[in-house]
């Protein structure tokens, strides 16, 4: 399949700087209260591996370039633990605000339009995240044949879709829609899913499932 399908929207600046994001990063960490000096110490668990994240590469125009090295270091920690999280059965479909606020770490501040994919197995386990397509300040260019590909190679289940509004608008157009209903199409000739297409801009993030738009 060579469906070639564009998503064009009026570009303007994020609404986050770096600062927000750093706070992003420490408010998404799970947390938990300290055990009380009477408690006894519980075994530690084993350490979770974090997902696998395939990015576009951090040039001048991505917001990673003007990051501090200390911010960039906290929001990766905080991306570190998160998939580590989301690397458990079912954690994708049990817990969708932790796959929001993993998501939105990654492309909340970003200038431009990124369409990416979050990869499941059969048991909801995420395998991996990739930013399949880099656009520019107002549309994203997204290949059907190509994610096809990358959910065949990762051997996936299923997909997550997800991709950002630089405006900051989170409301999906037409065109969303319809490329939704394009991927979910092409990947279904492939048996994989898709459970889901998420759109993040600035301080929010839309889920097209819980909106009735899959």
């Amino acid at each position: 399949m060579t469906t070639k399908t564009t998503t064009t929207r009026r570009a303007s600046k994020a609404s986050e700087g770096p600062t927000t994001a750093l706070m992003d990063a420490l408010q998404a960490v799970p947390t938990a209260s300290p055990p009380s000096p009477r408690q006894r110490t519980p075994r530690k668990a084993p350490a979770r591996c974090a997902v696998p994240a395939y990015r576009e590469p951090a040039g001048v125009l991505s917001t990673r370039y003007t990051m501090p090295d200390h911010e960039r270091a906290v929001i990766d920690a905080a991306l570190t633990i998160l998939g580590g999280y989301l690397r458990q059965p079912g954690a994708a479909l049990h817990t969708p605000d932790m796959v929001q606020k993993y998501l939105r770490l990654h492309l909340a501040n970003e200038r431009r339009e990124l369409f990416g994919a979050l990869f499941l197995d059969y048991q909801n386990r995420v395998i991996a995240f990739e930013v399949m397509f880099v656009g520019t300040l107002s549309q994203t260019s997204v290949y059907p044949r190509e994610l096809a590909m990358a959910a065949m190679q990762h051997d996936a289940a299923a997909v997550v879709l997800v991709h950002n509004h630089p405006t900051g608008s989170v409301q999906p157009s037409r065109a969303d829609e319809h490329l939704t209903q394009t991927l979910k199409h092409a990947l279904a000739l492939v048996d994989v899913r898709v459970l889901d297409h998420m759109i993040v801009g600035g301080a929010a993030v839309l889920s097209m499932a819980e909106q009735g738009c899959m």
